[in-house]
């Protein structure tokens, strides 16, 4: 009867060891969660603002290049030299300077779009949440899907993107 008593209180004890060393891990998309939060955050709609502003102006000047250069095949058929002289110049100055306009708004917004994705208080926030979900779903650990290069497979139950996405009101 010891014996049976003691291998009881063995197994109990053993069990009990072994459930408390069970780690369970979740996994993240950061990337979905960067864009449902950007996609919805004041700072993006001012990115897509200023984006959509300075796509306004390029198609303006785009148009305008258009319409000199049918002016230039029309001066050329009517045989116009002089006229098919400076349009071919107003032409060349506003498309050099279209060229410029471009670059130089492409680095603004690229400059701003580094600046939007290495927010630290975006890091912060989701950080915090991750912990919070992460402790409410009784996970000891997790792991981002980007850095995922050892991951090969995860089951859908461990994933926890959409909760935090949730949690951060998107």
């Amino acid at each position: 009867m010891r014996k049976v008593v003691f291998f009881l209180l063995f197994a109990f004890f053993a069990f009990g060891a072994n459930a408390q060393q069970i780690t369970r891990f979740g996994v993240v998309d950061t990337a979905k969660v960067y864009q449902a939060y950007f996609k919805a955050s004041a700072p993006m709609r001012t990115y897509e603002a200023k984006k959509a502003d300075f796509q306004k102006e390029i198609d303006k000047r785009t148009d305008e290049i258009r319409k000199l250069r049918q002016q230039l095949s029309e001066a050329k058929m009517s045989e116009d030299e002089s006229k098919a002289l400076k349009l071919d110049a107003d032409i060349a100055k506003l498309t050099e300077s279209l060229t410029e306009y471009t670059r130089t708004k492409n680095l603004e917004l690229e400059s701003l779009k580094n600046s939007l994705q290495n927010s630290n208080d975006f890091y912060n926030k989701l950080y915090n949440v991750i912990e919070r979900v992460a402790e409410n779903e009784g996970f000891t650990m997790i792991l981002s899907l980007q850095q995922g290069n050892g991951i090969i497979w995860y089951s859908s139950s461990v994933d926890v993107t959409d909760k935090v996405i949730h949690e951060l009101g998107y």
